[in-house]
């Protein structure tokens, strides 16, 4: 099941359920974001949760961004994006956590803070689709990349679903796991199958399938629906979207003075790629037109 999104369904209650396992692309991501164990495993359960939500692109170019800020928090917050064709990159705003990394992984509140924010921005090329944003609570326990999509999914789009997520990471920095699944009942779905299948995801029945790599039958039978359907079964990797052209239209944020005197002394400027860590040096030829004509004014 590893690097693959499978979507099921249950006749009988019409329960859906979706399950990504993203481990090998979660491994990917982290070694370029360079990340200590704490951020991995962050990472891991973002980027475990953006697969279930790419499971709705259906567009050509169609991307879903699902991100997280917890101000004042050590680990600061996340964004993880899955795009068409399964490809998935992420990134936390700290990398490494010298007071939790080496020790046993911080409890939620510790890392998160006490709350925050998360949205979901759904886009194709050159147009955004749609978007949310919540609030969100930090848990005492259980994941926290969870809890923001089910929130997002429930109070933003207005759908009955329950979510989990686990990832662990090595020592390295490397995440050995990286898990996510999620139930939704439907308008015409029998809700007291939903309620007796929620009840496995919040007293950890679904976590510890997930921990434990369990098969995909064996996961939809701790789930409460083991008769589920496998109905489509799309592989997930590693992808980055960055490019020259990227990193130059990164550069319009930037002051167009000091574009400018780039450009002047004919120095390219460099932008680093957060999600692989790629550098990118842009020449002047490819400076936005504010700088050249600021280079003009000069």
């Amino acid at each position: 099941m590893k690097d693959s999104l499978c979507i099921c369904l249950d006749p009988a209650t019409r329960l859906s359920f979706a399950v990504a396992d993203c481990t090998s692309a979660a491994a990917e991501a982290a070694r370029g974001h360079l990340c200590g164990p704490v951020a991995a495993a962050v990472l891991g359960e973002a980027l475990a949760c953006a697969a279930l939500a790419g499971a709705e692109n259906s567009a050509p170019g169609e991307a879903v961004a699902f991100k997280a800020a917890f101000p004042g928090s050590p680990i600061g917050g996340f964004l993880a994006e899955a795009a068409e064709g399964g490809a998935l990159r992420a990134y936390t705003d700290k990398k490494v956590l010298d007071a939790f990394d080496g020790g046993p992984f911080p409890r939620n509140r510790a890392l998160y803070g006490e709350s925050g924010t998360a949205g979901l921005v759904r886009s194709v090329p050159g147009r955004i689709l749609s978007s949310g944003c919540v609030a969100v609570p930090t848990p005492a326990k259980g994941s926290v990349a969870a809890a923001a999509l089910a929130a997002l999914v429930g109070e933003s789009l207005q759908r009955t679903v329950a979510v989990e997520a686990f990832a662990f990471a090595d020592d390295g920095g490397v995440p050995l796991a990286a898990r996510a699944a999620i139930l939704e009942c439907p308008p015409d779905g029998d809700r007291e199958a939903f309620a007796a299948a929620s009840a496995a995801f919040s007293g950890g029945a679904v976590a510890k399938a997930l921990k434990s790599a369990s098969s995909l039958r064996n996961i939809l039978g701790k789930a409460c629906i083991p008769h589920a359907e496998i109905r489509e079964t799309r592989p997930l990797r590693f992808a980055c979207r960055c490019s020259m052209e990227r990193a130059a239209g990164a550069l319009a944020a930037m002051p167009a003075g000091e574009l400018a005197r780039a450009a002047a002394a004919g120095k390219g400027v460099d932008v680093y790629c957060h999600f692989c860590g790629r550098l990118w040096t842009v020449p002047p030829g490819m400076f936005p037109a504010a700088a050249n004509d600021a280079k003009k004014e000069d």
